[in-house]
């Protein structure tokens, strides 16, 4: 059996009340693939959680953007894997390059984070990827492994994560790996979990890829044989999701 395509939607910090209300119905009217074929999370500012949650149609999910890597307690402006679970909220994003980068979140805290969202029974999406430096340097799988590895260490459970490879430098800025480019690290990333982790790990973990995906690259991306979905970020905002979440049915 193969991996079912996965399409998440990262609205990261944007929307009012009035916008997430006008995304979920355009979602809630949209007609794409059976739930056989692609699974879809959204995933919205903690603030809107519940309301999406309450409004979205059934077969697509909702993710926080992050959680704290331990109980809740006296930290101020974090939102704890219990709370999400209470939110009956299934899925979570952790290490996200712009918390890695902006807030500085080092690998092995990135680990802790999934390790105990997953103990909390949460499905993590866990990113990992590499800079423009850390490219033109010829060093991305370094990279990318040194990030993998620090998770492994602290994960046994692998049917409850989607690894997503955002290569850092096409994030925001419309710059988009080529389809050989993000195979390419989706193959290498595929051939470390099956030689670090097991053969089994490795064929059935989805690798997603993120990294300005729009309507227009989507589907030459989803042939690529280890791209397995993706994980978007600004045009989860706009109409053209929907197209995206079709392009699973090129998917090879």
């Amino acid at each position: 059996m193969g991996r079912k395509f996965f399409v998440g939607g990262n609205w990261k910090c944007n929307g009012t009340t009035e916008e997430v209300k006008k995304i979920v119905s355009t979602l809630n009217e949209a007609e794409v693939p059976s739930g056989d074929v692609v699974e879809v999370v959204v995933s919205p500012p903690f603030v809107f959680l519940p309301l999406v949650k309450s409004t979205l149609r059934p077969d697509f999910h909702v993710s926080a953007q992050n959680c704290w890597v331990k109980k809740g307690g006296a930290y101020t402006g974090e939102i704890s894997a219990e709370m999400l679970v209470n939110l009956s909220i299934p899925w979570v994003i952790l290490g996200h390059s712009e918390r890695r980068l902006i807030l500085s979140e080092a690998n092995e805290f990135v680990a802790d984070k999934v390790a105990y969202a997953l103990a909390q029974g949460l499905k993590v999406i866990a990113c990992v990827g590499e800079t423009l430096e850390q490219r033109e340097s010829g060093s991305t799988m370094e990279v990318v492994a040194a990030q993998t590895k620090a998770i492994a260490e602290k994960v046994s459970k692998w049917s409850d994560v989607v690894l997503a490879y955002e290569p850092v430098w096409a994030i925001g800025t419309g710059k988009v790996a080529t389809p050989a480019q993000a195979q390419e690290v989706h193959f290498e990333l595929r051939k470390w979990l099956k030689e670090n982790v097991s053969a089994e790990v490795a064929e059935t973990t989805r690798i997603i890829y993120g990294g300005s995906v729009n309507g227009a690259n989507c589907k030459i991306l989803a042939t690529q044989p280890d791209v397995d979905g993706f994980l978007v970020g600004g045009a989860s905002l706009k109409a053209e999701f929907v197209d995206i979440i079709k392009s699973a049915t090129v998917s090879s």
